[in-house]
């Protein structure tokens, strides 16, 4: 923890191991956390071996057996135990989140008030059997079972609370686990896995932390039963590629090109535009479910692009520990690089940008809100999923048009519509081949809501009753007397 300086003080203390098997480990050879605000090193971490990570699934699979067979009420009492971990510590959590990830505090409170209450309202799920009769066939039983081992693989825009996405159900349903959090963003989750060994019994959550080649070695590894993934999609075709050596089962929550469509008859147009800021730019738009193309109708386009052009200019971007701001940096160097070229493009290729464009001039990865003026269909910042906050505003004409032209991507994760007549709006919600399509609202999930995406944006559901069958399978048993 030598490297830590300046945040000795905002750090909780630990020194990040890794969990495996019940015990804390440190290696030696460690990792570095960079604080996006700054780039600056924040903290070292430990950092798993191939052979760690072969003690971490041999740790989850001989936890399994007697972590299947506790009753479903012991498994639904430690999960919620979880949460009481988290919330004790919920400042220090927010903090640590800040620093690694580089969102500002209301933010951090909506992620880690977001952990807590999903391991609660997951740990009173139940999968009951279901029982029925058939004529001439006796008494038929279907029930779920646990899979086994579960590795979960972990993004680093909302790292912790898309791990308890993960975790909870998981858990709940008599699975083990492995967690590896993203290289960028290990400590949240690193420091939960610590925190958890005093509920959970040994071997029953491993936490690991590394790089790509980390995570290839849990999709390809023969002890492990199913995959749960939040990542991009070309990621995402890696981790199925690699789980169907032994037909493992997975969970892929993948990109997105969301778009939102405003309806004409909307009226409230500064109201609409703070609301349609915060639906593409909310986490510094590093969210899989931002609005990433927004398409108004034509009769108040020039009224609406004008409004959020003035709210942006209202809305502090900086660093997540000053309490002013409200939009923190990109989280790190590599999506830094990747949005500053689709700005680089956006520039040479003659666009016309209302506000921002290029990277602020100083320490972090900071990039200003841009807005870019109705680019035709085949510019990069519209068919792009840019991971940061560049939106372009698109002008439609008619319904069909823009319905058309909302489909015409290989994404359907998620998508809004806003207008005042709801049966219209509804009529269009239908048309979206979406996953989620919200309606004059955004970012709305719920621990009993099913999640999940269609097209190349995934396979599979997170949340809700749905959520938790995905960690099971399904036994039926037939019986007849003799």
């Amino acid at each position: 923890m030598s490297q830590i300086s300046t945040f000795a003080a905002l750090l909780p203390d630990t020194h990040f191991p890794l969990s495996i098997g019940g015990e804390l480990r440190q290696t030696r050879e460690r990792g570095q956390a960079i604080n996006p605000a700054t780039d600056t090193p924040l903290c070292e971490h430990a950092l798993a071996s191939a052979s760690d990570c072969e003690d971490a699934v041999r740790a989850a699979r001989g936890a399994f057996g007697a972590w299947r067979d506790r009753p479903w009420s012991e498994r639904q009492r430690r999960v919620a135990a979880l949460a009481d971990l988290i919330e004790e510590r919920q400042e220090d959590f927010m903090r640590l989140l800040t620093l690694e990830q580089g969102k500002g505090r209301a933010a951090a409170e909506w992620e880690i008030g977001g952990c807590i209450h999903w391991l609660r309202e997951i740990a009173g799920q139940i999968l009951a059997d279901l029982p029925f009769e058939l004529p001439g066939a006796g008494t038929v039983k279907a029930r779920h079972v646990p899979l086994g081992v579960v590795a979960a693989i972990t993004p680093w825009n909302f790292p912790l609370l898309l791990a308890i996405w993960k975790i909870a159900p998981a858990l709940l349903a008599g699975n083990t686990l492995v967690v590896k959090p993203s290289p960028y963003t290990p400590l949240c989750t690193l420091w939960f896995g610590e925190l958890a060994q005093a509920v959970l019994p040994p071997g029953v959550l491993n936490v690991i932390a590394g790089g790509n080649e980390l995570g290839q070695t849990l999709t390809e590894h023969p002890d492990i039963d199913k995959v749960a993934f939040t990542g991009s999609t070309a990621t995402g075709r890696r981790v199925m590629q690699s789980a169907a050596r032994n037909l493992k089962r997975v969970t892929l929550e993948l990109g997105g090109n969301d778009p939102a469509i405003v309806l004409p008859d909307v009226e409230d147009i500064d109201g609409l535009a703070q609301q349609l800021f915060w639906a593409a730019f909310q986490n510094s738009a590093q969210f899989c479910v931002a609005t990433k193309r927004l398409y108004i109708h034509e009769s108040i386009y020039p009224r609406l692009a004008q409004a959020l052009v003035d709210y942006a200019a209202t809305v502090p971007l900086g660093d997540g520990l000053d309490p002013q701001t409200q939009l923190g940096p990109l989280q790190n160097r590599m999506q830094f690089d990747k949005v500053s070229d689709l700005l680089a493009a956006t520039r040479q290729a003659g666009l016309r940008i209302l506000c921002g464009g290029a990277p602020l001039d100083r320490p972090g990865y900071f990039i200003p809100v841009t807005l870019v003026d109705n680019p035709p269909d085949d510019a990069r910042c519209v068919v792009e999923e840019a991971f940061g906050p560049v939106l372009p505003l698109l002008s439609y004409r008619d319904i069909d048009e823009v319905v058309a032209r909302a489909n015409a991507t290989e994404y359907g994760l998620a998508a809004s519509v806003w207008g005042r007549d709801l049966q219209q709006a509804q009529a269009v919600a239908q048309r979206l081949q979406a996953g989620t399509v919200w309606i004059n609202q955004i970012h709305a999930f719920s621990p009993h809501v099913p999640f999940g995406g269609h097209k190349q944006s995934g396979l599979g559901i997170e949340n809700a009753l749905e959520g938790l069958a995905e960690y099971s399978n399904l036994q039926t048993i037939m019986q007849r007397p003799l």
